[in-house]
This record gives C-alpha cells, sequence and structure tokens, in this order.
C-alpha cells in the first residue's frame, strides 16, 4: 500500500523511513519547479537519444532550453511546458493534456512534457499558436488535446492529431532538415 501524502500522492520515495508501520515509505511532495525541472530533462533526454545537443538555461526569462541539431549553424530555443499526470476537466471525463503559453512567447518552440508516460512533442511556437483553441483577453493562448484518443471531441485535438509533434517524429525531420509542419497543416 502506497500512502498519498503532499499534493500529487506520487514520487520517489522519500527515503527518510517514514512507512506507517507497514513497511511502505511514503511518496515526496512533488512541487511545481520539480514538475519544471523533470521536463525540462525529459526533453533533454530525448533530444540527446536523437543526437541533438541541448542546454537548460536558468534565468526566467521564458526561456528554458537552447537546441543546436548537428549540420546546421544556429541554436533554437525552447519553452518547456510540463504535467506529471494528465487530469481530467470534469469528474469521469477524459484526461487532457495542455499547453498554455504566452502570446509574446520568445521561444522558437514549445515543448509539452507528460512526465507520466514520458512523451514529449515539439512544436514551432508560431504554428501553436495558430492551433490553440483559445486566445485569452490575458494574452495567453491554450492548446490541448485529450491523450489516448484518435478522434476529435469539440474543440480539443485528439493525440493522435499531434503524432507529428512527437519528439521521435521532429527529431528525424530535423535531422534530415527537413520541415517539422504535417502535411495539411497551415
Amino acid at each position: 500500500m502506497v500512502r498519498q501524502h503532499g499534493k500529487q500522492g506520487i514520487g520517489p520515495p522519500t527515503g527518510e523511513g517514514e512507512d506507517g508501520g507497514d513497511g511502505v515509505t511514503s511518496p515526496a511532495v512533488i512541487k511545481t519547479q520539480h514538475i519544471g525541472a523533470a521536463g525540462e530533462l525529459l526533453v533533454q533526454y530525448q533530444l540527446l537519444k536523437y543526437g541533438i545537443d541541448s542546454a537548460r538555461l536558468t534565468t526566467d526569462s521564458g526561456i528554458d532550453l537552447v537546441m543546436y541539431v548537428p549540420g546546421t549553424k544556429v541554436a533554437a530555443t525552447i519553452q518547456v511546458k510540463s504535467v506529471l499526470v494528465p487530469k481530467s476537466q470534469q469528474p469521469g471525463g477524459k484526461p487532457i493534456f495542455g499547453l498554455n503559453f504566452p502570446d509574446t512567447c520568445q521561444a522558437q518552440w514549445l515543448a509539452g512534457a507528460d512526465l507520466s508516460r514520458d512523451h514529449v512533442w515539439l512544436i514551432r511556437t508560431d504554428h501553436a499558436r495558430q492551433m490553440a483553441q483559445q486566445h485569452r483577453p490575458n494574452g495567453i493562448r491554450a492548446l490541448y488535446w485529450y491523450i489516448n484518443s484518435s478522434e476529435r471531441t469539440g474543440v480539443a485535438y485528439a493525440e493522435a492529431d499531434l503524432d507529428p509533434y512527437r519528439m521521435p517524429v521532429v527529431a528525424a525531420h530535423l535531422l534530415a532538415g527537413e520541415s517539422v509542419i504535417a502535411d495539411g497543416d497551415s
């Protein structure tokens, strides 16, 4: 039995021996900054698996990573949005993954990191602006989709709609020097 402590209730053991007498160590509380850092590391790890170098930026400028694709002579900036576990917006609803980002985002790319499944999507920021279903008055755009879904429901995309932006696909296009906007997208 795993005890549910803290905000998220999942995570690595604390290592402090707080087993409640049943021999099971309670998970640590995972804070927002840890979720963000884990997402950045997941994106870096997946880029590195494809031979694409990247570096984390420690400034709070809205740019989290800089990547350098072999064969190019330019660095590209990435803003990472991380989710520990996608959740439903309503009781009994399907889990949804979303990217909320400022319309003024200076990064060239947006990365979405689903930590529960180790999935990463990489979308050019200008394209994400076009795809976003919500343009809020406060300058925030929202791009979201139902996970484990192949059919669109309402305005939300199906996860299958975002397959062209999964890291393996985007990395292959980047390394080949090809466009990463899927056919039929504007």
